[in-house]
């Protein structure tokens, strides 16, 4: 544990210096139309500062051959954003010179090959409300490759006495986003104007979107439905609530986490009413609580949720994410980045981008001078969480590497944040 922190305090000196050295760069790269396969000819591209509100830096168009340069005017971090067909496709500004190839997608308003792996469902009570916390992780199976995005790429239906509180969004290879979400049409019916783009491997679009419902008498009953098919559909509750079916045999209970409940409907048809009660009080375990039984079941990621769900489990593969709290820790860590407001000047010239464009969250009290340098370390930090929870993902990492090099990184970057904030 101590020469893993010991590492990456070396590592994350290396990037300090190297953001300190480092003045205005090139960035080149080549657009390709994963489409039809051919460069992406005449799409603009923009280079967005991260911290000045995803003000737009510097833009170019693509060359016939999709080749694009744009010149970093300082340190960073930057987003380099392509646009096509009215969907923005991003990456991280590579550094040193690196590689800024990006691949794009035609665009449809409809596309055959999106449907829902899981919606997932945590609720917990406070006080005379229930809070939950609503994900749904979105495939794009389309062939040949082609992205879903309107004014309303993704409906939701949510109980018509529903107080929304947030929402995000996360690309299959993207940074967790906030977004905004449109009541439209009867009450309860909300989208989102976020384009689902082809799945990414086994990497697909995650929305959330959190909110409270009345709870006064301590018992409520859900009315629902989904927009488009679903695989499962996932109650996640505290094992002192209660769930109710009222059609006998719709949901399924699968005990295989001693901390919590879950209820799993599969195979749900588009537009078939859904409807379940909840009663009793009571909250989700906090990730702290959670942690002896993650390194259970052998020492593998999600260990104490016993083995996959049926066949081939996909929640198995979400739900100890959920639990772990990683969106909202992502999250925390983009909204850091994003939270420093621009000058004067740079927000002047800032220009509404396309729909997807990555949102800054609200100014914090504290100002940043034009001077102060940006904080190269914290989106070093990022990339290396990012880096991280994909090699557990994909069983790249043993349980207890990961563990030691989580708590390394979070040990950095806690210091990191009370150092900037």
């Amino acid at each position: 544990m101590k020469a893993i922190r010991s590492t990456f305090y070396a590592i994350a000196s290396s990037f300090l210096l190297a953001g300190a050295l480092a003045h205005a760069s090139t960035i080149s790269g080549t657009v390709t139309n994963k489409t039809d396969g051919k460069p992406a000819a005449g799409d603009a591209v923009a280079l967005l500062d991260v911290q000045a509100n995803m003000a737009e830096v510097a833009h170019t168009t693509t060359s016939a051959q999709g080749h694009y340069t744009l010149t970093e005017p300082g340190l960073g971090p930057y987003l380099v954003r392509v646009t096509h067909q009215g969907a923005g496709y991003f990456i991280a500004a590579p550094q040193s010179g690196g590689n800024g190839d990006i691949t794009v997608y035609d665009v449809k308003a409809t596309v055959k090959g999106v449907h829902i792996e899981a919606d997932v469902l945590e609720v917990e009570t406070q006080g005379n409300q229930l809070k939950v916390d609503e994900r749904y992780f979105v495939h794009n199976l389309s062939s040949p490759p082609v992205t879903q995005w309107s004014q309303r790429s993704f409906e939701v239906v949510l109980p018509p006495d529903a107080a929304v509180n947030g929402a995000g969004a996360e690309r299959p290879d993207g940074l967790p986003v906030s977004v905004n979400v449109t009541p439209i049409g009867k009450k309860g019916l909300y989208a989102f104007n976020f384009p689902i783009e082809p799945d990414k491997g086994s990497k697909d679009t995650l929305f959330q979107i959190s909110y409270d419902l009345p709870y006064d008498v301590g018992k409520y009953t859900f009315h629902s439905l989904l927009t488009m098919p679903a695989d499962n559909l996932a109650i996640l509750l505290p094992k002192s609530m209660t769930f109710a079916d009222p059609v006998a045999g719709q949901f399924k209970s699968y005990n295989e986490d001693p901390s919590i409940q879950t209820f799993i409907y599969r195979n749900v048809p588009a537009g078939t009413p859904v409807a379940f009660t909840i009663s009793g009080t009571g909250s989700m375990p906090r990730p702290q609580q959670s942690n002896s039984a993650a390194t259970g079941n052998g020492g593998q990621p999600g260990g104490g949720l016993g083995p996959p769900i049926g066949t081939p489990g996909p929640l198995s593969k979400y739900k100890w994410w959920i639990l772990a709290g990683l969106t909202l820790m992502m999250a925390i860590i983009a909204a850091f980045l994003l939270r420093r407001p621009a000058t004067a000047g740079v927000a002047a010239g800032t220009a509404a981008g396309p729909a997807g464009t990555p949102q800054a969250p609200p100014a914090s009290a504290a100002q940043a001078s034009p001077g102060d340098p940006k904080p190269p370390l914290l989106d070093a930090l990022k990339e290396e969480l990012f880096a991280l929870e994909s090699q557990k993902l994909s069983g790249q990492i043993s349980a207890e590497d990961y563990e030691q090099t989580k708590a390394a990184l979070e040990t950095v970057l806690k210091r990191a944040l009370k150092r900037d904030s």
